[in-house]
């Protein structure tokens, strides 16, 4: 078996709150001219990514899987189901204000999701709902969610580029207009949708709500979003490196490369890169591959030393 670095052709989602950004300034020329999400990442029944070249071109992630799944995913992926997904978001509108379930909260056939934004890119005066500002009954969120008023009980918080959040599951939130995220997450699409601003979908119809079952996951302590932010920086010779956040579901640290950094897939997790600013190139066996702003590689747990050169801004995911 060839381990390399992987080149990923991610699957496009076309929700009505999307723009054209991911399409004109972050690589994605196949991509429509409106188009909200962009999964990098992912290995699920509602969208799958797919190598983009070389002698895997097409194939999945869970296709490695099964052809060595050590190898290619690591010894920490224990599971059958691959456990991460990272994506692009490019909200040219407000999204739905929601909730996403814990594992704990999660009822069969739903999957718990916490996620962590980092923000690539916003508007002056950009913002994003997390989690509630003071502490509110069942009953009062009920009413606000079906009256309109829930924003009022929620932290509103201004965004600027280089921002890193993460949403705990049971964290009400929503992410503003204006704003392109990348998000690193649980492989799941499991979401509540509490509050969609009367928004019709293509047929004329009202969004579906799901405000009973968002009522049993929701957390209603207040909670104070600058906790959340991801600080630390270390400067090392041609790089520098800061770990945005590091829980039970994965690691994600944000590489700033000046000249060079050398790093390794040491066989415990795969490592995928995603390029945020700049450009590069990734260098293993006496081979490259090219990189810019958008592109997305998977490099297998198996692969060992590698270097990234150029100047360029990484985030990189594993477990």
């Amino acid at each position: 078996m060839r381990y390399t670095p992987l080149k990923m052709q991610p699957c496009y989602k076309k929700y009505l709150w999307g723009g054209g950004r991911l399409k004109t300034e972050y690589g994605k020329s196949d991509a429509p001219a409106i188009t909200a999400e962009s999964w990098e990442l992912a290995s699920h029944p509602d969208g799958a990514s797919v190598v983009a070249g070389g002698e895997y071109t097409g194939k999945t992630i869970a296709d490695l899987g099964r052809a060595d799944k050590e190898g290619f995913w690591g010894s920490n992926c224990k599971m059958e189901q691959f456990p991460l997904m990272v994506k692009l978001i490019d909200a040219a509108k407000d999204l739905s204000i929601q909730v996403h379930p814990s594992d704990g909260t999660a009822l069969l056939g739903e999957q718990g999701k916490a996620e962590m934004w980092y923000i690539m890119d916003c508007e002056p005066q950009a913002f994003i709902y997390f989690g509630f500002s003071r502490r509110i009954s069942k009953e009062e969120f009920m009413e606000r969610a079906r009256d309109g008023t829930i924003g009022e009980a929620l932290n509103r918080v201004p965004v600027k580029k280089g921002d890193v959040f993460y949403i705990l599951p049971g964290t009400i939130h929503a992410i503003g207009a204006g704003i392109v995220i990348a998000e690193i997450q649980q492989n799941s699409n499991t979401t509540f949708r509490i509050y969609d601003f009367q928004r019709k979908d293509t047929d004329g119809k009202l969004r579906p709500l799901h405000l009973e079952r968002a009522a049993e996951v929701v957390g209603y302590k207040p909670i104070i979003p600058q906790n959340c932010r991801a600080n630390s920086n270390v400067v090392f010779p041609g790089f520098s490196m800061s770990e945005m956040f590091c829980c039970d579901y994965f690691q994600a640290h944000r590489i700033d490369v000046m000249e060079e950094t050398t790093l390794r897939c040491d066989g415990s997790s795969f490592h995928h890169l995603l390029c945020v600013e700049g450009n590069g190139s990734i260098c293993a066996d006496r081979a490259s591959w090219s990189f810019a702003r958008g592109d997305s590689y998977f490099l297998p747990a198996a692969l060992g030393e590698y270097k990234i050169q150029g100047k360029c801004r990484i985030l990189l995911s594993r477990v």
